[in-house]
Order: structure tokens, then C-alpha cells, then sequence
């Protein structure tokens, strides 16, 4: 099956240039496609200092939903934003004041590629961080997303000049050979070249995904240093997010617009492309589900993703219903625990073609976390309710697009999310539902 390969490198334009990104794609381009996938063939999409972040989210979403294996590798600089102060990997026009409008929110990423498994996605990135972003992640660890490995390393800024992004280039001087060896291999490789370049890194090498806090600048710093060592599963913070149930699924068609497919039409909602949320839930760092019961399956999302990918939906239902029943039992219903298994039951109810159950679920989940005293812009709760919203734009029956978008309605109020028009599209669409005969 031939792969998909994205090659993204970005940096602003300007006195905010950290790095030269776009200067290691011609290096890139010059690697057989066949190589830079690691599959037999594969189609490259390259993007060289974009503008827009929707423009690199449909990139993006195309290449996550593609079958096959995908290797992103992706060069540029991260920044907080001033709001939130969640990473964000700059773009051509992004400044100190607009990182969050004009900067790809680096939890994007994650979520996009979440519902794929670490057997055929990778990241291989060369990162340079500002000198807040560098606090942040050497303090919380960069989240990638459990079921993507991940290669490569983050810089702090250079004292002065321009940084280069060596380690990219040397992974692409390296695969010019014509050979692409396991990326573990290859990134171990491109380290031993250029030791002094990477020396002080936060480096990275993990088939989960989620970077352990670096130490203090020295040495480089391999992914294992911090609490836990940063291995899945480890009881320590900064472990995979809520949000990410089902591993070894490639993405499904993207959902419907927001507004009930009952009745959506001239509304400027309905362009998906353009919309920034896309079906994503928020990130959470620090947090993991833990498996409920005490002898559990190596990993039961596998079974779930087995039984939904032979077309079993009831009983991947099921089987999560199990989990979700002894989280409730250990931990209660408030917990990260149940509210995991509880996300679970959402997606695998999209996966079946039931948009009301998921879009119930998602309420639910957002109304759970609300209770449980999560604030209203806390990343979790704001996803649960874009996501509610996206699944009732799949409703296709008047009476339950009616009683979901009421409920979505009063949700709304309380959780506005980050897109503008948000209320007020459910409010439109609802009076065009009363209206209808």
C-alpha cells in the first residue's frame, strides 16, 4: 500500500525567525519518496512556510486520513500563545501578539493523527523554541499524542543568529543514501553526526508519543529523563491525554458542518475545510486513563479497534462499556478514568454511523467534566462540546436534531468555545428546526 509522506517546514517571517525551516526541504525533496516513507511508494505533499493554519490543518487531515503508512516530518519554531499558553508552531505571519490566530496550536497535530496507530505514523521533527516555549516544555513535556512515535529534537533558542536545522538535515543527508532504516535507528544515527548541534536538546524517541520534561541545559537530554522516564503507562504526570480511545484507526470521513443535516443550508458553517476545530477533542497534559480492572488485556483499545475494524460495533461497545463500568467501580464516575472510556463510547458510536448516541455521549462527557469543576475553557470541555456539535450536524432526524440542539443550546451558553458564531449557529439552526413543519 503506497504511503503518504508531509513534509512541513515553517518559521515567521521577519525579526520572529528563529530558524531557517524551509532551508532543509530542498535536502528533503531531494530523497526518493519511496525512501522518506519507508513503503515501497508514497505521494509527498510539501508545504514551505504556509500562511494560513486551516490551510495546514486540510493538509494535515488529508494525509492522516489516507491509508498507508504516514511520516510527517516537520521543521520550524514553537511559541505560546498569551491566552492559554499552549504550544503553538509558528507560521509565516505569526508575531509575538498574534501567535494565537495565526500559529498551528501544536494540540492540532495530536488530534488529527489520533486515531491512527504508531505501527504507520510517525513524526520526525527539529524543533527551536522560544525562550517561554522552552520553559514550558522542559517543565510539562510536549504532547504528541499516544499512538504516534515520535523523532527527533527541541532546541531553546540560539543565543544569537540564526539556528540551522541541523538535525533535519542530517536525517535527510542520511536517507539520500537510498536506505531508510527503523526510525529509532535512523535518529540515533543522525545524533552520533552532529553531537555538539543537539547538545542541551530536549531530544525525542518514542513509539507513544507524549516527551518527558527535559533537565536543565547540558548534555543533550534523552526522552527517558524526568519523572517516570517518560514511558506510556508510568503513574507519574504528563502522560497521554483524554481524548485519544481508539488506536489503529485511520481517521473516517470527516464529520458533518455544524446545524443539523436536517436542514443546513446557506450556512457558512457548513465549509468544513475552513473550520479550525475540525473533530478534535483538547488536549489534557498530564493525565492518563488507567486500565480499570485489575488484570487487564495488554491493551484493550486493540480489541475494541479489532472488533471495529471487522465491522463488530456492538461489541466494541460492549467491551468498552466493561471498561468503562469498572472505572466507575474503582475510581467513580467523575474520574479521568471513566470519563476516558466514556470518550471511547462516543467515537466508537460515530464509527457506527450513529451520530445521536455519539452526540449525546460527547454532552454528557462535557456536562460530567463541568460537574466534576473543570473550568468552561479547559481544552477537555471544550472539545467534548465541539465535537458534540460536529456529531449533531449529522442528525438527520428533525425531533432529535430538535431535543439534542436544545440541549447543545444551554450547553453553549456556558462553554462558547474558541470559534466565534459557535451559539449562535446552533440558535439559527434550531429556529430553523421549530419552524419547520
Amino acid at each position: 500500500m503506497p504511503g503518504t509522506v508531509l513534509l512541513l517546514a515553517a518559521s515567521p517571517v521577519g525579526r520572529g525567525r528563529l530558524v531557517d525551516a524551509a532551508g532543509v526541504l530542498p535536502v528533503l525533496a531531494a530523497v526518493a519518496p519511496a525512501v522518506l516513507s519507508g513503503a515501497d511508494t508514497a505521494n509527498v505533499v510539501e508545504l514551505a512556510d504556509p500562511l494560513e493554519p486551516q490551510a495546514v490543518l486540510t493538509r494535515l487531515r488529508a494525509a492522516a486520513a489516507a491509508p498507508g503508512p504516514l511520516t510527517v516530518y516537520l521543521t520550524g519554531q514553537l511559541h505560546l500563545d498569551r491566552r492559554q499558553h499552549r504550544p503553538h508552531l509558528a507560521l509565516a505571519r505569526t508575531t509575538a501578539a498574534t501567535v494565537r490566530y495565526t500559529a498551528l496550536p501544536w494540540h492540532w497535530i495530536r488530534e488529527e493523527l489520533r486515531l491512527r496507530s504508531a505501527a504507520d505514523t510517525a513524526l520526525v521533527v527539529d524543533l527551536h523554541a522560544d525562550a517561554e516555549a522552552w520553559k514550558h516544555i522542559t517543565e510539562h513535556g510536549l504532547d504528541c499524542g499516544p499512538y504516534t512515535a515520535v523523532y527527533g529534537r527541541v532546541a531553546p533558542p540560539a543565543r544569537r543568529g540564526l539556528a540551522e536545522p541541523a538535525y533535519m538535515k542530517t536525517v535527510a543527508t542520511l536517507l539520500r543514501s537510498g536506505h531508510r532504516p527503523p526510525l529509532g535507528a535512523l535518529h540515533e544515527q543522525a545524533l552520533g553526526r552532529i553531537p555538539e548541534e543537539t547538545r542541551g536538546n530536549l531530544l525525542l524517541a518514542h513509539a507513544g508519543g507524549w516527551t518527558a520534561p527535559a533537565a536543565p541545559a547540558g548534555p543533550a537530554v534523552p526522552l527517558g529523563a524526568g519523572p517516570a522516564g517518560g514511558v506510556p503507562g508510568a503513574a507519574a504526570t504528563g502522560l497521554p491525554a483524554p481524548g485519544s480511545p481508539v488506536p489503529g484507526l485511520s481517521a473516517p470521513e470527516p464529520p458533518a458542518p455544524w446545524g443539523p443535516a436536517a436542514d443546513r443550508s446557506g450556512d457558512h458553517f457548513a465549509d468544513r475545510s475552513s473550520d479550525p476545530f475540525g473533530d478534535r477533542p483538547g488536549e489534557s497534559p498530564g493525565r492518563q486513563p488507567a486500565d480499570p480492572d485489575p488484570d487487564p488485556d495488554p491493551d484493550p483499545h486493540a480489541a475494541i479497534s479489532a472488533a471495529v475494524r471487522g465491522g463488530l460495533h456492538q461489541e466494541a461497545d460492549g467491551l468498552a462499556a466493561r471498561y468503562e463500568e469498572a472505572a466507575v467501580r474503582a475510581h467513580g464516575a467523575g474520574s479521568e478514568q471513566a470519563l476516558h472510556w466514556r470518550e471511547v463510547r462516543a467515537d466508537l458510536a460515530m464509527f457506527a454511523g450513529d451520530p445521536v448516541r455519539s452526540c449525546r455521549a460527547w454532552l454528557a462527557v462535557a456536562e460530567a467534566r463541568l460537574a466534576a469543576g473543570q473550568p468552561a475553557d479547559a481544552p477537555a470541555v471544550e472539545a467534548a462540546v465541539d465535537r458534540a456539535h460536529h456529531q449533531w450536524g449529522r442528525v438527520e432526524d428533525p425531533a432529535r436534531a430538535r431535543e439534542l440542539g436544545l440541549a447543545l443550546a444551554r450547553l453553549r451558553l456556558t462553554v462558547p468555545g474558541r470559534r466565534r458564531g459557535a451559539l449562535e449557529n446552533v440558535q439559527r439552526q434550531l429556529g430553523r428546526l421549530q419552524a419547520a413543519p
